[in-house]
């Protein structure tokens, strides 16, 4: 169970990636009073929470309605997160987030920065809402589904911590150190993304 949760919990962490949303809401939010900062950081978990939750329950069902396999939906998740990988490697995600983090910074203010970037697609993008099904599509009995779903949980805590603490967490890290580690993430989440091909492929071919 401690395995199961640890390794949900890094797949999460890594395609979530706090540290690497944290410079994009700091953004943003620039210029913002603190408490706003903090409602909107905990208003934008909130939503992305509802969202993979929701995905988390209905993935598998939604994946039989639509006669799909889990062994293709292994290898098509294992491809999209090794696009997430090569872009968080070369920076093209930090780019692309941080082209939207400007379109949504000047779109009226009506637009609730916590709903749009952040919550989605930044937080509950294709990348997490795919790793979420397939970890719990792939978990076996109520235990293993609990173990992921506190490792999802546990990973959207550090998101809020992140958002939240942003302004002096850019401070501590500085852009070199937080582009470090997004590459550092990248090449790991490849590996992660290969296995799940591999996965997918061997599950195939066992079925002929």
């Amino acid at each position: 169970m401690i395995e199961l949760f640890l390794s949900a919990f890094f797949t999460l962490f890594v395609v979530i990636d706090p540290v690497g949303c944290a410079p994009i809401f700091a953004g943003l939010v620039r210029g913002m009073p603190a408490r706003e900062t903090t409602a909107t950081a905990l208003r934008a978990t909130l939503i992305a929470t509802l969202i993979l939750v929701t995905f988390a329950l209905v993935g598998e069902r939604l994946l039989a309605a639509l006669q799909i396999g889990l062994d293709a939906f292994r290898i098509a998740g294992g491809l999209m997160l090794f696009l997430i990988a090569l872009e968080m490697v070369f920076e093209k995600r930090t780019e692309h987030d941080q082209e939207r983090a400007e379109r949504a910074k000047s779109a009226p203010p009506a637009e609730d920065l916590a709903v749009f970037p952040m919550a989605m697609p930044m937080i509950a993008g294709p990348g997490s809402i795919a790793s979420v099904m397939l970890l719990t599509a792939q978990a076996q009995g109520l235990q293993q589904t609990v173990a992921v779903m506190a490792a999802l949980l546990a990973v959207l805590a550090l998101v809020a911590i992140a958002l939240a603490a942003a302004g002096p967490l850019m401070r501590l890290l500085g852009t070199r150190v937080e582009g470090v580690i997004t590459r550092l993430l990248g090449v790991l989440l490849s590996a992660l993304a290969v296995q799940y091909v591999i996965d997918g492929v061997r599950g195939v071919l066992a079925l002929r």
